[in-house]
């Protein structure tokens, strides 16, 4: 690839990734490693070792990468930000997952329904609902989530607390997450910009409908005559008049 670098050892681990040469095995697991510092650390899993503290808070971390990551959490630290718009994130990788927002880039494809999604992590919680898996339960009423976020949105339901306030107009929630959804409808801000005409939206669910205009992408079907919608709301719209005419025939009928 023409890459070049300052010191042969550094080739020489470099030309591993055209190779695929792994010369480093572990004697635990049979894995096997390019470099022999990422054996080292990997044979941490095994002995328990966590060399790396926080001072902050004490929690241990086998490696030094994950401890940075970690204490950006006490210092508030958002080094990578979204140049579409100005987000910023702690991990270079959560940038990277972010931007597929304003590409309409989703790589990852239910193998069950053919949906699409942004992240990996993203399509497993998917997956949970064709296999009928939902591991968060509430304790109060025992229903059942998919999402541990869905869990805790829920969980407030029961306490009736909204501690989170519009400053602007008064308006209270109960997550911090919504009050800031909220606030754009004060600030004007649309964030979510349409790369093939340039309409922006305050909202990822209502960007996401358009983008199926330009797409195509029609997914709610509908059970009575099959025909296809580009949301669920559409959709609902279109089964009333089925119900209508329903029972418009059977008022003939009588």
């Amino acid at each position: 690839c023409e890459k070049s670098f300052s010191c042969k050892s550094n080739l020489t681990i470099h030309e591993r990734t055209h190779t695929g040469e792994k010369p480093y095995k572990c004697p635990e697991c049979g894995k096997n490693f390019t470099q022999r510092s990422h054996l080292r650390t990997h044979k941490r899993i095994h002995t328990g070792e966590r060399p790396h503290t926080c001072l902050e808070c004490g929690k241990n971390f086998r490696e030094k990468n994950d401890l940075v990551l970690h204490e950006r959490m006490h210092s508030g630290e958002k080094p990578y930000r979204c140049p579409e718009c100005g987000k910023c994130f702690r991990q270079s990788s959560q940038l990277y997952v972010h931007e597929r927002i304003h590409t309409g880039e989703k790589p990852y494809r239910c193998s069950e329904c053919g949906k699409n999604f942004r992240s990996e992590s993203s399509l497993k919680v998917h997956m949970r609902n064709h296999a009928g898996d939902r591991p968060y339960a509430c304790a109060l009423c025992d229903k059942t989530y998919s999402k541990s976020a869905h869990l805790a949105r829920h969980k407030e339901t029961h306490l009736g607390e909204k501690p989170h306030e519009c400053q602007d107009c008064g308006k209270r929630f109960t997550q911090k997450s919504d009050l800031s959804l909220h606030k754009r409808i004060h600030t004007g801000e649309k964030p979510f910009q349409c790369t093939d005409c340039g309409k922006s939206y305050r909202w990822e669910g209502s960007y996401r409908i358009h983008r199926r205009i330009h797409t195509g992408e029609k997914p709610y079907k509908c059970s009575d005559c099959e025909k296809c919608f580009r949301s669920n709301r559409a959709l609902k719209t279109h089964k009333e008049m089925h119900k209508t005419e329903q029972s418009e025939k059977s008022s003939d009928c009588t």
